[in-house]
C-alpha cells in the first residue's frame, strides 16, 4: 500500500487527477497535513514545511509504481540535490479531519526559496483549487 497526500492538481476533480490517479486509487479520504500552502502564478500550488493545517486528500494506491509517475509530474528525482528539484518527495504524518493520525504518507514539498523565486502567494484558507 502506498499513501500519498495531495493538496493541488492531483486532488479528485482537479487537473491531473484523471490522468495520474483515476483507476489506480484504492481510497481517497479528506485529510490534513501540516505546512504552508502557496498559490503560484504558474497555475498550481506549492506546499512547504510549516505548522499550519493544510487540507487535501490522502490517496492510497496498491502499486508503488505510481510514485515514479508522480515523481516525473512533480519534477522530482532522488538522485538530484534538493535545490535542483521542483518538488521534493518526503514522508510526513497525515491526520484525519478530527486530528487523529492516519500514519505516514508521501507528499511533494517545495523549498521556501523556490516558492519565493516563483512569486508564491500564501493561501491562508489552507485549501487550493484550480477549478473555477
Amino acid at each position: 500500500m502506498v499513501k500519498v497526500f495531495v493538496y493541488g492538481t492531483l486532488k479528485p476533480g482537479e487537473a491531473y487527477y484523471q490522468q495520474y490517479c483515476a483507476g489506480k486509487v484504492i481510497s481517497a479520504k479528506r485529510a490534513i497535513a501540516y505546512g504552508e500552502l502557496f498559490a503560484l502564478p504558474q497555475g498550481y500550488p506549492a506546499m512547504t514545511a510549516g505548522n499550519s493545517p493544510i487540507h487535501g486528500y490522502l490517496l492510497e494506491f496498491s502499486d508503488i509504481a505510481v510514485l515514479r509517475e508522480l515523481d516525473e509530474l512533480e519534477d522530482y528525482s532522488p538522485s538530484r540535490q534538493i535545490s535542483q528539484n521542483l518538488y521534493n518527495r518526503q514522508e510526513i504524518e497525515i491526520f484525519d479531519l478530527e486530528g487523529e493520525s492516519l500514519g505516514l504518507a508521501w507528499i511533494y514539498l517545495m523549498t521556501k526559496a523556490l516558492v519565493t523565486n516563483l512569486q508564491g502567494v500564501s493561501q491562508t484558507d489552507a485549501w487550493w483549487t484550480g477549478v473555477s
